[in-house]
């Protein structure tokens, strides 16, 4: 009979990946401030200045959004002058492009990002990093497949 304690998940799986999710996000806050974005703004402009002109909705689907998540998201990205929403091919649709000033800040933003990153390496080690990246990468398509299936049989 195997001991199973050592090589057990002990705890919230839930709980445990949200207090990394949430040092690692102070982490990158504490380099993207000076820009005066926090992460998730840099996120979205990134994606806006590497898609853009975008719809909305594609940009929410490329982004893992609702859209009423990236609605609030954007704003503040709308009322600095950072983006602008625009009618896009037809009178229903909107699209979404970075302005000058934004794609200018997420230069900036992007390099705060890069510092960050090199110092996340440095304190958790090369090593560990690319082993965290290659589960990650491992269980997203799992938990997507499992969201779907759960989505198929429904409640019991």
């Amino acid at each position: 009979m195997s001991d199973t304690s050592t090589t057990a998940p002990r705890g919230c799986t839930n709980l445990k990946l949200r207090q990394l999710s949430r040092s690692v996000t102070r982490h990158y806050e504490a380099f993207v401030a000076p820009t005066g974005l926090h992460i998730t703004q840099y996120s979205l402009l990134s994606h806006v200045v590497k898609l853009g002109p975008v719809r909305l909705g594609e940009l929410a689907q490329a982004m893992g959004l609702e859209p009423s998540t990236l609605s609030r998201n954007l704003q503040p990205l709308l009322d600095k002058g950072l983006a602008q929403v625009q009618v896009g091919q037809d009178s229903r649709s909107r699209v979404v492009h970075a302005t000058p000033a934004g794609g200018a800040l997420r230069g900036q933003a992007q390099r705060a990002w890069k510092r960050a990153q090199l110092a996340l390496n440095d304190k958790l080690g090369v090593q560990r990093v690319a082993a965290l990246h290659r589960l990650i990468d491992e269980c997203l398509p799992l938990m997507a497949a499992s969201a779907s299936s759960d989505q198929e049989t429904g409640p019991d």
